[in-house]
């Protein structure tokens, strides 16, 4: 059974109508004014375990830190303003965990996927292979998982699975009252209204609905069949936050896309339901994040920063 809804977090959630507009041509397209809706946060998390059955030999734990960006690489031309980059943490063969993926996202046809055998060979520009998908991609909420792409198709409120060993699409569904194409993106637009996430539970799909009112919602995904396992309502706006990433079960968001000084401004656990403020920093380098996962085989966030290609070293509390 889901937990209540709890007043919205920052302010109340609009409906479908107060959206803004998102034209992608020409590049400016993205670039949406941005919501300050920096909350003044609680304490930062003690450096305590988190007390989760099961979680005993999995390094899990609370998010207590973030460090500063490295820069993996930077996109050669103007298409890859914004884009989304990845490993697969539980790759199946031929692929590895070095295998790095990577869209770039400017564009309404968005169709490469473009493979590289490791992130070197990312930074130095030239893939191993490309694929083109058999529909085209919307936004930067895509994550590579088990061997395959997950993915939006484009104008609608699909999931779906391309397999990366037949190249093919060998799952999709529907994400039932899920917004999609500008109507609960997060705050700098991109039509980012439905975000997929890894973390060491599985897959996740991020989204809002209207019966929500704007407010962030997680469901769980079966990664083969994509059908929903279970769904969690949050009090945290989604267009008051710039984008999010989950660890250990936990949604984190990010409090602003463009403020050189942002923080990691909220936690909602699904364990107990609840959301609590924070104020760990995070720094935008290059002052347009546009795009952050977790990999849980690592232990760091990935992340797009207008143009480059970053990662983020990160510390979890500890028994």
């Amino acid at each position: 059974m889901n937990p209540p809804i709890a007043p919205t977090l920052g302010y109340p959630a609009p409906g479908p109508a107060a959206a803004p507009r998102w034209d992608p041509q020409p590049l400016t397209y993205q670039e949406l004014q941005s919501e300050r809706t920096e909350v003044p946060a609680s304490q930062l998390l003690e450096e305590t375990a988190l007390a989760r059955p099961g979680n005993e030999d999995s390094g899990c734990g609370e998010l207590v830190w973030v460090g500063e960006p490295v820069v993996f690489g930077r996109a050669e031309s103007i298409a890859g303003k914004y884009g989304v980059w990845m490993k697969d943490p539980e790759p199946v063969s031929p692929f590895t965990r070095e295998t790095t993926w990577r869209v770039d996202t400017v564009g309404t046809e968005v169709r490469q996927l473009l493979q590289y055998e490791a992130a070197e060979q990312l930074a130095r520009g030239y893939p191993a292979k490309v694929h083109i998908l058999p529909r085209p991609l919307e936004s930067t909420g895509a994550v590579v998982y088990r061997g395959g792409l997950f993915f939006q198709p484009r104008r609608s409120r699909v999931v779906a699975r391309y397999d990366l060993q037949v190249e093919a699409i060998t799952a999709q569904r529907e994400i039932p009252g899920a917004g999609y194409h500008g109507q609960y993106p997060y705050s700098w637009g991109g039509y980012t209204d439905i975000d997929l996430a890894v973390d060491e539970t599985g897959l996740w799909v991020i989204y809002s609905t209207e019966k929500a009112r704007g407010a962030i919602v997680l469901s769980k995904l079966d990664p083969k069949t994509l059908e929903i396992q279970r769904t969690w309502e949050t009090n945290i706006r989604k267009r008051g936050v710039a984008n999010s990433f989950i660890i250990c079960g936990t949604l984190y968001t990010v409090s602003s896309y463009s403020a050189p000084n942002a923080t990691i401004n909220f936690a909602y656990d699904t364990a107990t339901g609840t959301s609590r403020a924070l104020s760990i920093p995070f720094e935008n380098r290059f002052r347009y994040l546009s795009m952050v996962d977790y990999n849980p085989a690592e232990q760091q966030l990935f992340a797009w920063d207008s143009f480059n290609m970053v990662t983020y070293p990160i510390r979890l509390s500890r028994e």
